[in-house]
């Protein structure tokens, strides 16, 4: 693509591993829980039920997933629950708000090669203070002209985000891992999609994507935007 593009990347999972910090959180948790009849399947699946109710008031990010984490063990404890209990709940989600950064693979170099080409956005959902701290540690922000830490991607939300730059949709990709966050909502608003697979993506934002469209784009990693953009 020889047109200058304004390209819209997604954060967690896409540029920096996120998901698998929350997986060992919620494994730390179920040993914590160390239910006598439930599989740590089922508990998730109790703790999925309490995501989307909570998310929707509250948001994503670190501190919400501990509220969870208190409100399942609560629900769920087969013996009364105790200071040090909640003190440990409260720690996965201090440590996951603090976990090192990783990379992805190829990440840094394709920024610097698309950064020349076209107008980069970082565009993430979740907590801003998590959000930004996260941006800050992971040293990618020079990278981008823009950064928008918003609540929910959604198709109002990328149609905000048109007329907020006064954008066309027919020279906007949004570039990410989760098909409910960053694929199927920018298709329906217009945008273009960059579908970027990875296999730790948190599965409330599994959905299938459409099987052909004429702004679709799947790539196998990041570092082959460079081949397309």
């Amino acid at each position: 693509m020889s047109v200058r593009r304004e390209l819209w990347i997604d954060a967690d999972d896409t540029l920096w591993e996120n998901n698998v910090f929350f997986e060992r959180a919620f494994d730390s948790f179920a040993q914590l829980l160390s239910h006598s009849t439930m599989s740590p399947a089922a508990v998730r699946a109790y703790l999925d039920e309490i995501e989307h109710v909570n998310n929707r008031i509250h948001g994503y990010g670190a501190a919400n997933f501990a509220r969870n984490l208190m409100q399942c063990f609560e629900g769920l404890a087969e013996r009364p629950v105790t200071e040090a209990d909640r003190g440990r709940i409260r720690q996965f989600g201090e440590d996951l708000a603090n976990h090192p950064m990783e990379l992805i693979d190829g990440v840094p170099e394709t920024l610097a090669y698309l950064e020349d080409r076209h107008d980069l956005m970082l565009c993430t959902k979740g907590n801003p203070q998590e959000q930004q701290a996260k941006i800050d540690r992971s040293g990618l922000a020079r990278h981008f002209r823009r950064v928008r830490i918003v609540r929910e991607k959604d198709v109002e939300c990328y149609l905000e985000l048109l007329a907020e730059h006064g954008a066309e949709s027919s020279r906007c990709w949004m570039v990410g891992n989760s098909p409910k966050s960053d694929i199927n909502p920018a298709l329906q608003a217009g945008i273009g999609a960059v579908f970027v697979p990875h296999p730790r993506t948190w599965h409330l934002e599994w959905q299938d994507v459409p099987a052909s469209h004429d702004r679709l784009l799947v790539v196998g990693r990041f570092a082959d935007l460079r081949e397309h953009f």
